[in-house]
């Protein structure tokens, strides 16, 4: 008797792990995404192709951009593999990465858009020394054509409207309105317009009048990503760091005023716009992180790019062919401004699911995805 007992308790354990395993993988297949859908704004840390037409020096449709990126074929993503947003997408359970305006069509537009463009602004002159691009203003027109596209599919606008409540927006703005602007004198004279402080309210402002413009298109999700450490980048490192790894902490400070008037922005929609919710993430703050501990992160080389020119290979970005390094992973940088994917990856899991209480104001994307 008890060897059957123990036979019996055998086979009811393996019936057991088998119903796990069916329950798990079944959980995992055809699982819906979290949101319906995903709209991207930004510029060439988010741009997933479209500038790849653009007559503009703004452009990443040439390896080794995009070489650990599925099949090794650049895309116009800025960096050796996955941007933030894709690994944003990943982790609300798309199966799929948001495709890019200039290539989407009929119902895929459906669950999101990505609008984002290399060299784009929150000022309409930002960027134009490097050629075409798409500003903040013209994203925003693009989500409106694509809005009437949703309501001709949905059948009227009550049903888009409906749907598109329960969206994700995400948007990240600003970075060159200081690096192709604000701290480039011998093209623009926004510096000499603007005291930090001015500039940084003139950028809100604008900023606020395309939220608004959403607002009134059906968004009513939206994350806001502050500005990284602008003076940290290879690129500045190489142009105005004394020893190549101090950063440079005239163009940090700037981007600190902007990202606090940002914070507070989110603030003060939320309180103003009862139906919508606004929340605020520390790009800054998750970067300092890194640069401080990098080890703990898996990163070796935080003042450099792994592909590039020059001192801290920041001079320019990756030149067409370029070998860039083999130790991709342990690199912050993948060229002179735009992080790798293993930094991107780090940026979009603690603003996806905060780490620390700074990551995200009032709380992370997760628990906007579950509003």
């Amino acid at each position: 008797m008890a060897a059957t007992g123990e036979k019996l308790k055998w086979e009811m354990n393996v019936i057991l792990v088998a119903v796990l395993v069916v329950c798990t993988w079944s959980a995992g297949v055809g699982a819906e995404p979290q949101v319906p859908c995903y709209f991207i704004f930004g510029d060439s840390l988010v741009d997933n192709g479209n500038n790849n037409e653009l007559s503009s020096l703004a452009r990443a449709d040439y390896l080794p951009y995009g070489i650990d990126f599925q099949d090794g074929r650049p895309t116009g993503r800025f960096s050796n593999g996955k941007t933030t947003v894709d690994v944003i997408a990943e982790l609300l359970g798309f199966d799929d990465y948001i495709p890019p305006y200039a290539s989407v069509s009929g119902r895929d537009i459906l669950r999101g858009v990505n609008y984002a463009s290399a060299a784009a602004g929150i000022r309409e002159e930002t960027g134009q020394q490097l050629g075409g691009r798409i500003t903040f203003s013209g994203q925003v027109q693009n989500y409106q054509n694509t809005v009437s596209q949703v309501v001709n599919i949905l059948g009227d606008e009550d049903s888009a409207a409906n749907y598109l409540s329960k969206c994700i927006y995400s948007i990240g703005l600003g970075s060159n309105d200081y690096l192709n602007n604000y701290f480039m004198p011998q093209f623009y004279s926004s510096s000499r317009q603007f005291t930090p402080d001015e500039y940084a309210d003139n950028l809100i402002q604008a900023y606020t009048e395309q939220l608004e413009a959403l607002y009134n298109y059906g968004a009513r999700k939206f994350v806001l990503f502050g500005v990284g450490q602008i003076g940290c980048s290879p690129n500045e490192l190489a142009q105005n760091s004394a020893d190549g790894k101090t950063c440079v902490e005239r163009i940090n400070s700037a981007n600190q005023i902007f990202n606090t008037r940002l914070r507070s922005l989110a603030g003060q929609l939320n309180s103003q716009l009862s139906d919508a919710r606004f929340i605020y993430i520390n790009s800054y703050g998750i970067f300092q992180d890194i640069i401080s501990n990098p080890s703990a992160y898996g990163f070796s080389v935080t003042n450099a790019g792994c592909c590039g020119v020059g001192r801290n290979n920041g001079q320019i970005t990756c030149l067409p062919m370029q070998t860039p390094c083999a130790n991709r992973k342990e690199y912050l940088f993948w060229d002179a401004f735009h992080p790798t994917e293993a930094g991107n990856a780090v940026v979009a899991r603690r603003a996806y699911s905060a780490q620390s209480a700074s990551d995200a104001y009032p709380f992370d994307i997760r628990r906007l995805a579950q509003i």
